[in-house]
């Protein structure tokens, strides 16, 4: 069962490995949208967008209902939201050490 658990985390950890991927799973954590409203957000063109929805559908991370021709996409699961939440205070804790390293660089010069 563990390499059933961790091999479901692996192919998650995959699937968020493009920035594009993350950026639109922050969008639709703010609400559902369609492609469109993705492109004008991300300002990218909609060949690239489709691929990135592609494959996040395909990992099961987000959700389509067909409203006549439009395509809403939203967020299967609400804690992929806490998941970006914590990744993005990972990283502020990386960057107040990097600041903290080069003040203390700055200060021996």
């Amino acid at each position: 069962m563990d390499r059933s658990i961790q091999q479901f985390k692996a192919d998650f950890f995959k699937a968020l490995a493009h920035p594009m991927r993350i950026r639109i799973l922050e969008i639709l954590s703010q609400g559902e949208r369609n492609v469109n409203e993705l492109q004008t957000m991300l300002e990218s063109e909609g060949s690239a967008v489709s691929q990135q929805l592609s494959v996040l559908r395909a990992k099961n991370l987000v959700n389509t209902v067909k409203e006549g021709t439009t395509v809403i996409y939203s967020l299967r699961d609400p804690l992929i939201s806490d998941l970006l939440g914590v990744a993005r205070q990972i990283f502020n804790n990386h960057l107040v050490e990097s600041i903290s390293l080069l003040e203390d660089i700055n200060k021996q010069s």
